[in-house]
């Protein structure tokens, strides 16, 4: 992941802002926070700007994720050429699915909260919507998540731990 949010870096400093970068980097499926908050580290930002820039990013697929995905893989499904993309992807989500099926909504908030890889925003809202979990409700607690996974990483990746402990 690093040397992929690197090269991003690399392409478009100079040309857009620092936060604005950020912004599109967490945006970007896989990469996401945690990928913006590397790519902030990259470029030496200040933590609430890059910590705001990142969880606007991240988010503002979400919505879109969650009322129009299966919408789409359904289109999908019936395409001679890609039908199997959408299965696959449903499969890859629902092998993560057992926290979110055994605590609901407070799991859906942990998935996307501690950030490890392959959960995240994007993950959570594709696993709200094939378990039949609420938009909205789903919405709040993906944002929360969201905003508990970029504070996680801010403080390690900005060193806010190291200056609390010693």
């Amino acid at each position: 992941m690093s040397s992929i949010v690197q090269s991003i870096v690399s392409a478009l400093a100079g040309k857009l802002s620092k936060n604005v970068i950020v912004f599109i980097v967490s945006m970007i499926p896989l990469l996401e926070l945690r990928g913006s908050i590397l790519a902030a580290g990259f470029m030496h930002t200040t933590f609430l700007p890059t910590y705001i820039a990142a969880v606007l990013g991240n988010m503002l697929p979400i919505p879109f994720i969650l009322l129009f995905i299966e919408k789409i893989f359904n289109w999908l499904k019936k395409s001679r050429h890609f039908h199997k993309i959408p299965e696959w992807i449903e499969k890859k989500a629902m092998s993560k699915s057992a926290q979110i099926e055994k605590y609901g909504y407070l799991g859906l908030f942990l998935f996307v909260a501690i950030p490890l890889p392959g959960t995240g925003a994007w993950t959570g809202s594709l696993l709200a919507v094939l378990l039949g979990l609420k938009p909205k409700k789903s919405f709040l607690f993906i944002l929360l998540g969201v905003m508990t996974a970029g504070l996680i990483m801010s403080l390690l990746s900005f060193g806010i731990i190291k200056q609390i402990i010693g």
